[in-house]
């Protein structure tokens, strides 16, 4: 893979990516450096690329890798230093990257509330339900492309994405959520 070809592949999919690893990092900023590092991997990795080969599907990897050994490196500075209360972190806008058009305040408020609610109740999902639910809303991959991507069977992912349905709709039923 070239110059040329990786910034189009940046221009396609970086949006995605990005939303990606923003949504399984659980903040913008936390999101905006697993992307950064993703990228940085793949820009090492450049020569190696074949164009050919579903790259989007590699990247969606490294990122899942590198999120899992930021995982540990966060639960350590965890429990050194706790992070803010979440009412502060709702404060600073939490996961909303959804584009608001123009709506009352009392309107965004009220859509904001049910996007946090949905988010709550997805991330609160077992890792093996959530990240394909997050590749396939965030990233926008087909079964096919989860499967390669996470290196289970195409039948595992419709199962997963199955039970994940289910158990959100079983969830967000039980906090009253009618959307």
């Amino acid at each position: 893979m070239d110059k040329h070809e990786f910034e189009q592949f940046v221009t396609e999919h970086g949006k995605d990516i990005l939303r990606f690893c923003r949504m399984n990092a659980g903040s913008t900023e936390r999101g905006n450096e697993l992307y950064q590092d993703t990228m940085v991997k793949l820009l090492e990795k450049q020569k190696k690329l074949d164009v050919a080969q579903n790259i989007k599907s590699y990247a969606m990897q490294t990122a899942i890798l590198l999120w899992k050994n930021k995982k540990k490196k966060y639960a350590v500075r965890n429990r050194i230093l706790p992070e803010s209360s979440l009412e502060e972190y709702m404060e600073q806008g939490g996961l909303s990257g959804a584009c608001e058009d123009e709506k009352t305040p009392e309107q965004q408020m009220l859509n904001q509330a049910e996007i946090e609610e949905v988010q709550a109740v997805v991330a609160a999902l077992p890792e093996k339900y959530r990240m394909p639910v997050y590749l396939n809303f965030s990233a926008g991959m087909t079964m096919q492309e989860i499967a390669v991507c996470l290196h289970i069977p195409l039948s595992t992912v419709k199962t997963r994405m199955r039970k994940a349905k289910a158990l959100l709709k079983e969830q967000l039923e039980a906090i009253g959520y009618d959307g």
